[in-house]
């Protein structure tokens, strides 16, 4: 099935699955005791269909999807010139790579994660940084296999709860 997945910029027309896909992911990720007020707010607001209208338009190489049959499946989001919550770091940050569980395993992030890394190199930038959540161990050796390193600790604040993140870094080779 992976010869059947597309990857390509997102276009105007993707904003409002790209939205579910996010929400989906992201309460499957951190939603760990389940969809408070809080958490709602923050999904409801981050991922509203406008606001990724938006980012579209205001930087088509930002966010880079994969579909099967049409239908994303992945995403990888790119947030450039962005300062790192750890030891100065500034530059491009892999904002998101988000897989829908049922396509996990297969290859879609690696291919994801390759596409935001030509992304930025293409802009002349290299290195790109991330950070990821500390209980999230599956992702985290995903980026250590991919040579990403681990350069400080961070926290997440949403409205009263706060997340530990792991900042993770790389340097990109062409």
């Amino acid at each position: 099935m992976t010869q059947d997945i597309q990857y390509r910029k997102a276009v105007l027309s993707d904003a409002k699955k790209l939205s579910i896909l996010y929400k989906q992911v992201y309460i499957q990720t951190y939603g760990i005791e389940g969809v408070s007020d809080e958490f709602a707010n923050f999904i409801t607001k981050q991922f509203a269909v406008e606001r990724l209208e938006n980012i579209i338009q205001s930087n088509p190489d930002s966010v880079i999807v994969a579909a099967h049959k049409n239908n994303l499946v992945g995403v990888a989001e790119i947030e450039f010139d962005k300062k790192a919550p750890v030891n100065g770091i500034a530059g491009p940050e892999l904002n998101k790579l988000y897989i829908l569980e049922w396509f996990c395993g297969r290859g879609i992030g690696y291919r994801l994660l390759m596409e935001a890394e030509q992304t930025v190199l293409s802009k002349g930038d290299k290195w790109m940084w991330l950070w990821v959540l500390d209980s999230n161990n599956r992702a985290i050796r995903f980026y250590e296999r991919q040579q990403y390193e681990p350069k400080g600790k961070a926290t997440f604040q949403m409205e009263h709860n706060k997340y530990e993140n792991i900042v993770m870094m790389k340097q990109l080779k062409m």
